[in-house]
């Protein structure tokens, strides 16, 4: 980050009076062998206004998802997120005008949390722009401490299939471009999963032989979501955290049995328990859909998505 540019009396330039609009997608992360690591994002998305306004209270309004269940004060992630970031630039935040429209599911695995974070960083980076300027390991470092773990903020900011690792100067991100033949499904039940009580389930310690068949299986997810789609069954296989968490789930785990024994790559989306099936073509994703229909006991929604390149974006919106 750079320094403060300093307005003549030697306070900050004033942000007040600037609007961002941020759009921010969807992220499933772990992807089956990729636990921790490996972070998709899908062309679902959280869309917000944020403007800096020297009214005495921030001003918050929520459309879509959410509507009427998260807070509307500076308890609201976007804003706790958008206080660390200001916090972080040493620069003292404003009111905000914050308006949301969001369509990212909460509680199913798709990121919402991280998309929400994401949001709030990059919404601050942009009425920041020119006082202190962020790269994108700067935003990254700043969405990581309050995500806990990069694989979900990394996609989300970024775009595209992202390998994300910490090293002692920070976590990092590595964005490939996933191959035009990849049709991703995801399948949202209408229950919720906690992401600290699916990462309570898993254990200390797993097998040596276990995590040597992780670290394959990652290596070709890899190659097939960016070369060789034909491997997605294979490279998706998975001993590290889906069948610790399979008891939390049940429903979700007896659909990914299913649905892979009828040869479709499914794995848990994220912490769960939305199910994201890599299909190789679009009638792939159809056959993947009647299969969940004729199988579910619940209501599932299916979500035809494409894969999101763009990631995050943020543009000024008042001139």
């Amino acid at each position: 980050m750079s320094d403060a540019a300093l307005a003549p009396d030697g306070a900050p330039s004033s942000v007040v009076g600037r609007r961002v609009h941020v759009k921010v997608p969807a992220t499933s992360a772990n992807l089956g062998p990729g636990f921790d690591t490996l972070g998709l994002a899908l062309a679902l998305y959280d869309d917000l206004e944020v403007e800096a306004t020297d009214a005495a209270a921030h001003e918050i309004s929520v459309h879509g998802v959410g509507e009427g269940e998260v807070p509307l004060d500076e308890s609201h992630l976007v804003v706790r997120a958008m206080a660390h970031t200001f916090a972080r630039a040493g620069v003292e935040m404003p009111s905000v005008r914050l308006v949301a429209r969001n369509s990212i599911p909460h509680g199913r695995g798709l990121g919402s949390s991280g998309a929400a974070i994401v949001a709030g960083v990059i919404a601050a980076s942009g009425l920041l722009e020119g006082i202190v300027d962020f790269s994108a390991d700067d935003l990254l470092e700043v969405a990581t401490e309050l995500e806990g773990h990069p694989d979900n903020v990394a996609p989300a900011l970024f775009g595209g299939l992202t390998i994300a690792w910490v090293t002692p100067d920070g976590p990092r991100h590595k964005k490939l471009i996933v191959h035009r033949g990849v049709s991703p499904l995801v399948l949202v039940p209408e229950h919720e999963m906690s992401t600290a009580l699916a990462r309570s389930l898993q254990p200390e310690s797993v097998p040596h032989e276990d995590a040597v068949f992780n670290v394959s299986r990652s290596a070709l997810l890899v190659a097939a979501l960016i070369q060789s789609p034909e491997l997605l069954l294979q490279a998706t296989e998975d001993k590290l955290h889906q069948h610790y968490r399979a008891q939390a789930m049940p429903e979700t785990d007896r659909l990914i049995r299913e649905l892979r024994a009828a040869g479709h790559p499914a794995v848990v989306s994220g912490a769960g328990p939305s199910i994201l099936v890599l299909a190789s073509d679009p009638s792939e994703r159809a056959e993947a859909i009647r299969l969940v229909e004729q199988a579910a006991e619940t209501a599932w929604q299916p979500l035809p998505l494409a894969v999101d390149f763009l990631g995050a974006t943020v543009t000024r919106a008042d001139g």
